[in-house]
C-alpha cells in the first residue's frame, strides 16, 4: 500500500499553522482541484478529495492533536491509538462528503459531483443561477448601446431576447397533461446516489431524476419533459442617470425559468456607451476642443459653446492662447450614486485663416509693422529663453 501524504504537506501549509492559514490554504486548493473546474480530470478529483480529507482533520483540535502524535495511524481500525476517527466514529469511520466540507468553507450551495451551478459558478463568473442547483433558471445577459445624452439623463428601455420560459402546456411540471410522476427506481425517491472513491463515501444528485427523486412518466410533448419552451420577450429596464460602460444592472427573476418548481434566472444587463462626436468622458467629468477665431482670442469677447444641457455662455479674456482650458461647473455627467455632478472642460484652440482677402492682408500687414513683428517674428522673451541651448 503506498505511503499517505502528509496532510500539512497536502494543504502546503507549515505543522504550526493557525486556523485562519488552514481555512486560507484549503479554499485555495479546493478551488484549484474542484471537479467543476477540472471536468473528467480523475487526478484532480482525487485530489480534491485528499485536500478535504485533510483540511477535516485539521481544522478539529482534538483530530489534529492526534494527527500530530500518531499520524495517519491515529484514524486506522485497530491502531491502538484511541482517538475517533475523522469521520466521528470510534477509530475509522469513513470521512465526510468532500462537498460538505467545500460548503462548509465557502458558505454555499456547492456544485457536487459535476452538478454544476451553486457557489462554485458564483466564484467563477459562470452561468447558473446559483440558488437551489441545476434545477434554477440560468442567469443571463444582454448587451444594451446606449447614447452619451440618455446615459446622462436616464432613459427606459424595452428590450426583445430569447429565453427558457415556463412550458404552457404542462404548467412547467414536464409531464404531459393527465400523466404523473412516479418514484424514480435509481434513488428510489431519494434524490441522492452514494459513491465510493477509496476512504472517501460521498453523495451525488440523481443522474436519472436530477436529485427530485421523482420521474415523469409521460413527458409533456410541447418541451419533451423539461418544463420549459424557448420564446421571445420583452422587458422594460430603466436606466439611471450617471451609468458608464461597463455598468451592469440587475433586473431579478427575468433570467431563465427554473425546472420542476427552481427559481428564474436574474437578467443582467451591461452598459455600452456610444463615443460622442463632440464629448469626451473622464469619469464624470466631460472634455472636448472648442475652436475660436484669433480675433476673439486677441480682443476678448464671449462665445456660445454647446453643452449635454443645451447651450451655454463662455467668457473668453483678453490674449487668450491656443491650449487654454476653461471648467463649467457643474455642466459634466450626473453622479450615478446620488453625488455632485462632474464639470465641462472645454480647451480653446485658436484658428488662423488659411485665405485672406486683400483688405484683410493689408491690414494684417499694418498690425504686423505696428507691433514690430514684420522685422522680428520671433517673440523676443521665447528666443532668450533658447539662447542658453546654443
Amino acid at each position: 500500500m503506498a505511503a499517505q501524504q502528509d496532510y500539512y504537506e497536502l494543504l502546503s501549509v507549515a505543522k504550526g499553522a493557525t486556523d485562519e492559514e488552514l481555512k486560507k490554504a484549503y479554499r485555495k486548493k479546493a478551488v484549484q482541484f474542484h471537479p467543476d473546474k477540472n471536468p473528467g480530470n480523475k487526478e484532480a478529483e482525487e485530489m480534491f478529495k485528499k485536500v478535504s480529507e485533510a483540511y477535516e482533520v485539521l481544522k478539529d483540535p482534538q483530530k489534529r492533536a492526534a494527527y500530530d502524535r500518531y499520524g495517519h495511524a491515529a484514524f486506522q481500525q485497530g491502531g491502538g491509538a484511541g482517538p475517533r476517527g475523522p469521520g466521528g466514529g470510534g477509530g475509522g469511520g469513513g470521512f465526510h462528503d468532500p462537498f460538505d466540507i467545500f460548503r462548509d468553507v465557502f458558505g454555499g450551495q456547492g456544485g457536487g459531483g459535476g452538478g454544476g451551478g451553486g457557489i462554485f459558478e458564483d466564484m467563477f463568473g459562470g452561468g447558473g443561477g446559483g440558488r437551489g442547483g441545476d434545477r434554477d433558471g440560468a442567469d443571463l445577459r444582454y448587451d444594451l448601446e446606449i447614447s452619451l445624452e440618455e446615459a446622462a439623463k436616464g432613459i427606459e428601455k424595452e428590450i426583445s431576447f430569447r429565453k427558457a420560459m415556463t412550458c404552457e402546456r404542462c404548467d412547467g411540471s414536464g409531464a404531459e397533461p393527465g400523466s404523473k410522476k412516479v418514484t424514480c427506481p435509481t434513488c428510489k425517491g431519494h434524490g441522492q446516489v452514494r459513491r465510493s472513491g477509496g476512504i472517501i463515501t460521498f453523495t451525488q444528485a440523481c443522474p436519472t431524476c436530477g436529485g427530485s427523486g421523482q420521474k415523469i412518466e409521460k413527458p409533456c410533448t410541447a418541451c419533451r419533459g423539461e418544463g420549459r419552451t424557448a420564446k421571445a420577450t420583452k422587458v422594460n429596464v430603466r436606466i439611471p442617470a450617471g451609468v458608464e460602460t461597463g455598468s451592469r444592472l440587475r433586473s431579478s427573476g427575468n433570467g431563465e425559468a427554473g425546472m420542476a418548481g427552481g427559481q428564474s434566472g436574474d437578467l443582467y444587463i451591461v452598459i455600452n456607451v456610444r463615443e460622442h462626436e463632440l464629448f469626451e468622458r473622464h469619469g464624470n467629468d466631460l472634455f472636448c476642443e472648442i475652436p475660436i477665431k484669433f480675433t476673439l482670442a486677441s480682443l476678448g469677447g464671449s462665445i456660445e459653446v454647446p453643452t449635454l444641457s443645451g447651450k451655454a455662455s463662455l467668457k473668453i479674456p483678453v490674449g487668450t492662447q491656443s491650449g487654454t482650458t476653461f471648467r463649467l461647473k457643474g455642466k459634466g455627467m450626473p453622479s450615478l450614486r446620488g453625488g455632485s455632478p462632474g464639470d465641462q472642460l472645454l480647451r480653446v484652440q485658436v484658428e488662423v485663416p488659411q485665405s485672406l482677402t486683400a483688405e484683410q492682408r493689408k491690414l494684417l500687414e499694418e498690425f504686423a509693422k505696428v507691433s514690430g513683428d514684420a522685422d522680428e517674428p520671433t517673440s523676443k522673451s521665447f528666443f532668450e529663453k533658447a539662447k542658453k541651448f546654443f
